[in-house]
């Protein structure tokens, strides 16, 4: 007879429920999981309706207490706006959440929830349950004061005293591209600047913090009462931020005072401003030495341009001769090349033979040849009281500022344009000599650009898709001091708040 091997099983156990009396496997509450639902409900805390508020003006939903966000229907955002109006939520474990479809003109947004809690000791209760929310139409304070013609509550006046708008037009490009433009409710253009104007005090703040960031400038601010409730003692005021920026530009001539040329190295009083940014760079131009001037030690002891833009003549470089040390060595640096350069007035051709010696930072770019702009300081009156007291003996005759491209931009059509703010220009707008000098200015803008290569990545420059391609052998003749190449181009974005300026 064959032996029979006999296999253990194991057979779990059943009890009943202590309610109903069904026959369940053991657990802690020794209740069936329909027992337990009728006896908790550990949803019981949480509510199942609520409301959220929505502007149809600018479709934006209100995050309590006074914030207002734009969300896309069944987003993330607004996934998490929704959980944070549910009171008694923390009291239990979320495992899920998401959204349940429902019409989208319907005004509801439904939620279904997983959550979980311990109900005895070691028993996990899992519920699932639906929160209907309904979209409740409620107007922004922004929209609020639009609708009522009272659209802002603070302003920000940035002012310069000074003849051109080239500072403005950068300032422009900055904002752009730090998107320091989206929370204005409207920007006004100026004779001497721009106002910015927004809805709150806090973001005109900022705003104005962001100028001094880029630029040196000092900020006075004040404010006029517009009413007050006399029963609750609330009053109601608009602020202005008046920042003004220093009369001082790239490629001024500028006279220093004695104590801030002694403060910053013992440099020469008279020098030529290379870059303005959050502090301004003074190149002493017979010895390369750089001076940086915060805004705080400018405004303590301002100096003035003697000299601008406007006053630059051309010049043409006959003959170069490096500068060097005691060691026979040329004096450079990263930027510059002292070099002595014979140049003449391009005016005196054909006139006189007159010319100049003059020692110049510029000889990394210029050759001979070359087209030059620079300050006629002999023929010049200096209306600046530290000027007025310098011997005009040791002055220089002639300041090189920079290498001319005049001839080369002839016939030369840009693939790149830049976008402007949509600014309000009043009611009558600007006189036909006021259009004339700022597209001069917009034009000598772009010239900067062209040839400094360092102030064309501080901005954002886009493709002129409207601007024909250029011919192989235009192209072949195109200056690379003055190409823009295409990776330093971007693919043009619409944006309602930004205007194409060609």
């Amino acid at each position: 007879m064959e032996g029979v091997s006999l296999v253990p099983t194991q057979s779990v156990g059943t009890i009943l429920c202590c309610e109903c009396g069904l026959q369940i496997p053991p657990n802690p509450t020794a209740m069936c999981i329909n027992c337990i639902r009728s006896k908790i409900d550990i949803g019981e805390h949480i509510p199942k309706q609520s409301i959220v508020q929505f502007c149809r003006s600018c479709e934006r939903y209100l995050s309590p207490p006074s914030a207002w966000m734009k969300c896309e229907l069944e987003s993330r955002e607004l996934l998490a706006l929704c959980l944070k109006r549910l009171k008694g939520l923390n009291k239990v474990r979320l495992v899920d959440a998401g959204f349940v479809w429902t019409e989208p003109h319907s005004k509801r947004l439904k939620v279904k929830l997983t959550i979980q809690q311990e109900v005895y000791t070691g028993a996990v209760l899992q519920q699932i349950f639906v929160v209907e929310y309904v979209v409740a139409n409620q107007m922004c304070d922004q929209c609020h004061r639009r609708e009522a013609k009272d659209t802002w509550n603070a302003v920000v006046q940035a002012r310069q005293k000074v003849r051109h708008k080239k500072t403005f037009l950068h300032l422009e490009q900055l904002i752009i591209k730090h998107h320091q433009h989206t929370k204005t409710v409207s920007i006004k253009a100026n004779a001497d600047g721009i106002d910015f104007f927004f809805d709150s005090r806090a973001d005109a703040r900022h705003f104005a913090e962001f100028l001094g960031a880029v630029a040196p400038t000092r900020c006075k601010t004040s404010e006029r009462l517009i009413s007050h409730d006399v029963r609750s003692n609330t009053f109601n005021f608009k602020y202005t931020f008046a920042v003004e920026i220093v009369p001082v530009c790239k490629d001024d001539l500028v006279c220093l005072s004695p104590a801030v040329a002694r403060n910053h190295g013992c440099m020469g009083q008279i020098g030529l401003c290379v870059n303005v940014g959050s502090s301004i760079h003074v190149l002493d131009f017979n010895t390369l030495q750089v001076g940086e001037i915060l805004a705080t030690s400018y405004w303590a002891d301002p100096f003035y341009a003697v000299a601008s833009a406007a006053q630059l003549i051309e010049l043409t470089v006959i003959d170069i001769e490096p500068v060097r040390d005691d060691a026979g060595r040329p004096i450079a640096t990263r930027k510059h090349a002292l070099v002595e350069v014979t140049v003449a007035r391009m005016q005196d051709f054909g006139v006189n033979d007159e010319q100049f010696i003059v020692r110049s930072h510029l000889g990394h770019v210029l050759q001979v040849g070359d087209a030059v702009l620079g300050y006629d300081v002999s023929c010049s009156n200096f209306n600046d009281e530290h000027a007025n007291k310098l011997d005009r003996s040791a002055l220089p005759e002639i300041v090189l500022v920079k290498k001319s491209y005049r001839d080369k931009r002839k016939h030369r059509k840009r693939n790149w344009k830049l976008q402007t703010l949509a600014k309000d220009e009043g009611d009558f707008g600007p006189s036909k000599r006021e259009e004339e000098a700022a597209q001069r200015d917009y034009e000598s803008f772009l010239q900067d650009l062209e040839e400094d290569k360092e102030l064309r990545s501080t901005v954002n420059i886009y493709k002129d898709p409207s601007a024909p391609a250029p011919a192989a052998a235009a192209a072949e003749e195109q200056d690379p001091e003055l190409a823009v190449g295409l990776d330093e181009m971007l693919d043009e974005l619409a944006a309602m708040e930004l205007q194409d300026e060609e």
